[in-house]
């Protein structure tokens, strides 16, 4: 934080500088053209040369003159354009990673403190059994001690899957695709991806939250839908929307009752706000029994078809 601090002051001074620069280039350049000018046409060629030619040749000489003024200048606006660019990337990917750090610090008390807190009540429980002398209800009561640990290692390393994205060097599609194959491993999860490859061009901080989307929905599929097979498509029905799907085979829900378990609510919830955070919306459509189906749909400021551009969601 302090050095991207740092590194903001020593941009504005820099700026400060070629602004003051492109000040005195301005008032004084123009001043020793015409100066220049008037001496050579009345000083040099009109004693040498007829009028007209004399005319020609000092216009000339203002003509290169000018364009190497004005060459001069446009260099440093377009490096102030480039500066003021980079800040203001710099910016929002701080503003992200301070919306991101804050919105995992609510995962993790809404998710994994919550699970934390459920295994104490459950080792209280345990503890009891074993007192009372009931060794097969302890036994029952460890298997799903042994259930929610497993759950709770898995969020865990899911969590830090997601710290180790490489997203910023990496581009959105080859990360994706890593978590997805690492899923299926770990899991058993047949997992399908269709992903559209401009979306490489995506800003960092907004293919940052996609694959979080993705990442959760994964979490649910696996935790409450008992889902065997996700389909996971990303692509761009029009230059400037982002479709996103992730389906999946599992038991499905009846989303009127706020998704089901507790856990799944905050699951939902904190995909919604990764959504609107990129301008977006989020949808569920799920039937017990039917599977679920995620939709979001995310507008886009800049058109695909700009190959040269990095791609930014619409203003939030």
């Amino acid at each position: 934080m302090s050095r991207a601090r740092s590194g903001s002051a020593d941009g504005a001074i820099e700026s400060h500088h070629a602004l003051t620069r492109l000040k005195w280039l301005t008032t004084i350049v123009p001043a020793i053209a015409v100066f220049l000018y008037e001496t050579v046409r009345h000083e040099l060629l009109e004693p040498l040369l007829p009028t007209a030619v004399g005319n020609l040749i000092a216009g000339l000489l203002a003509l290169v003159l000018a364009y190497g003024f004005s060459e001069l200048v446009f260099g440093i606006v377009e490096g102030l354009q480039a500066d003021a660019m980079a800040h203001s990337r710099e910016r929002a990917v701080l503003n992200a990673t301070v919306q991101e750090r804050e919105r995992m610090s609510r995962e993790l008390h809404d998710g994994l403190a919550q699970v934390v807190a459920y295994l104490l009540v459950r080792i209280d429980t345990v503890a009891g059994l074993v007192e009372a002398n009931r060794p097969e209800e302890a036994l029952g009561e460890l298997e799903r001690l042994r259930a929610a640990a497993d759950d709770l290692y898995a969020d865990v390393r899911d969590s830090i899957s997601s710290l180790r994205t490489r997203i910023t060097e990496r581009g959105l599609l080859g990360p994706l695709e890593d978590y997805l194959g690492e899923f299926e491993e770990r899991h058993g999860i047949r997992v399908e991806l269709q992903a559209d490859a401009r979306l490489e061009k995506l800003a960092p901080p907004d293919a940052y939250q996609i694959f979080r989307i993705v990442q959760e929905a994964l979490a649910n599929a696996r935790k409450h839908a008992q889902a065997h097979r996700v389909w996971v498509s990303a692509t761009v029905p029009t230059p400037t929307k982002l479709l996103l799907t992730i389906v999946d085979d599992g038991r499905g829900f009846n989303p009127a009752t706020a998704g089901g378990p507790e856990s799944q609510r905050f699951g939902l919830t904190a995909m919604r706000e990764r959504a609107v955070s990129l301008g977006g919306k989020l949808s569920i459509e799920s039937t017990t029994g039917g599977g679920t189906r995620v939709i979001v749909t995310i507008p886009l400021a800049t058109r695909l078809e700009d190959a040269d551009a990095t791609l930014a969601t619409a203003p939030r």
